[in-house]
Parts: structure tokens; C-alpha cells; sequence
């Protein structure tokens, strides 16, 4: 049975991945959170504490947490599943420097049809030249980071070499530019997360959405990259890598 270390065990993700485990045939065997809570598997506050082995780390925990991560990963040489958001620049660098010691797999969302509408986005934006491009993502109260890493990730798959992503319009008094992709963020209440492209073009416009009814579709993703990541040589991974897998196994 693969064993997962848990970074983030006590946080709303983490207690999701704990309450999937079972289901997916895996075991929690130890989990790390600064503010450690009771769970059925031991929980420290750090990482030099765990005595545990485990075969990967799944982290849904925060970026400030990542060197003390990468440092541990690549001290057991476990693979990792990184489904935190909100990295900057630094990180990601730390990040690709840590993949060519272990396999680490990230994505900024775990689902796999988030996947899919980056892949519809992507393929509607060589089909409908000329149309404006909007990204609305809408969370929850407690979300921190806006836009969502989710709302960046379709950003990168529309946008072109000479694209301007605009945050909201606020203040703005110009006409709205060719070239602009506008960013928009919702928060408010329980929203799992949903995210939608739109295309508007001279008389018609395609929407394509994707909504999470319930949290628990982004652990059972980040406990199915843990399964694909598991034997892999080290290197950068993500839901595409995953997808190829898929569609090969079919």
C-alpha cells in the first residue's frame, strides 16, 4: 500500500486528502503542519521530526513552507506532489532545482478536468482568432492568493507573445485594448472553485467552464499523481504527463 508523508495534514485540503486516503488504497502515515491538530496519523510541526517512512510526500500546505519541503524531499529522496499555489519566481526556481534530484509533480490544480478546460481553452483560441479573451474564477472567503493559481495556469494557455493580463477594471477609463486578457477574481462563502474562459467575439461568444462541486476532486487527483509519481526518475511532472499516461493505458 503506498504510504504518504502529509504536508498540510491539518489544514481544509489536507484533512480532504486524510478522509480520501482510504478510498484511493493508500495510507497516511504521518503528517506535518505548523499548527499540528488531533488526526488519525501522528502530526509535527516539522519535518525533522518525522520518523515515518513513507514513498511520496503530497503537500497542500503553504509557499513560505517549501524550503523546509524541498530540503527534506530531496534529503529522503522521496517524490513529491506539490498542490500548494501562490509560488513566485524564487520558488518555482527552487522548485526546478529540487526535480533534478527526485520527481516532483505540481499543478496548480489537482483536477483533472480543470485539465481538460486548459486543453479546450488552448484549442479555442487557435479557432476563434480575434475573439476577447476573459478569465473569471470564483472561491471561497478563506481563499488567500488571487487569481487563483488555477485562473494563471489558463491564463499561460490562451495568452500570446504580446498579451497584457488586466486584473480587473477598476478605474480604467480607456476602451478595452486587442491585446488585454482580463483577470477576474470572486470571493465569497463556500465556492469550491470555478473557473470559466470566455471568447467574445462580433455577434457570439463560447464559454467554457469547469466547477468543483466538492473539495474532495482535488485530493482524490493529488492521491492519483502521488500513484503516478511513485517509481518515476527524477523530473519536472504535471496533469499533462499524467494525461499522456491516461491515454496511453486506454
Amino acid at each position: 500500500m503506498l504510504r504518504i508523508l502529509l504536508s498540510g495534514a491539518c489544514g481544509r485540503m489536507g484533512r480532504q486528502v486524510a478522509a480520501a486516503a482510504e478510498e484511493c488504497g493508500v495510507v497516511i502515515v504521518a503528517g506535518v503542519d505548523v499548527h499540528p491538530q488531533d488526526a488519525p496519523f501522528p502530526v509535527y510541526p516539522s519535518f525533522s521530526l518525522v520518523r515515518e517512512d513513507a514513498d511520496v510526500i503530497v503537500d497542500f500546505s503553504r509557499p513560505e513552507v517549501l524550503p523546509t519541503l524541498l530540503a527534506y524531499a530531496s534529503e529522503k529522496k522521496l517524490p513529491l506532489v506539490l498542490a500548494a499555489t501562490g509560488y513566485n519566481a524564487q520558488d518555482l526556481a527552487a522548485i526546478e532545482q529540487a526535480s533534478a534530484l527526485v520527481p516532483v509533480f505540481r499543478s496548480a490544480n489537482m483536477s483533472i478536468g480543470v485539465y481538460v478546460l486548459r486543453v479546450l481553452a488552448h484549442q479555442a483560441t487557435q479557432l476563434l482568432p480575434g475573439f476577447d479573451i476573459e478569465i473569471v474564477e470564483k472561491h471561497h472567503n478563506q481563499k488567500a492568493d488571487a487569481p487563483s493559481g488555477t485562473a494563471i495556469m489558463l491564463y499561460d494557455a490562451v495568452k500570446s507573445p504580446d498579451s497584457l493580463p488586466i486584473h480587473g477594471r477598476h478605474t480604467r477609463t480607456e476602451k478595452r485594448e486587442a491585446c488585454e486578457i482580463g483577470l477576474h477574481a470572486v470571493r465569497g462563502g463556500t465556492v469550491a472553485g470555478e473557473h470559466e474562459v470566455g471568447f467574445y467575439g462580433k455577434g457570439e461568444s463560447v464559454l467554457l467552464t469547469h466547477s468543483a462541486q466538492d473539495r474532495s476532486i482535488f485530493a482524490f487527483g493529488a492521491l492519483r499523481a502521488a500513484r503516478f509519481i511513485q517509481g518515476k526518475p527524477a523530473g519536472a511532472y504535471d496533469m499533462e504527463s499524467l494525461a499522456r499516461e491516461m491515454l496511453a493505458n486506454q
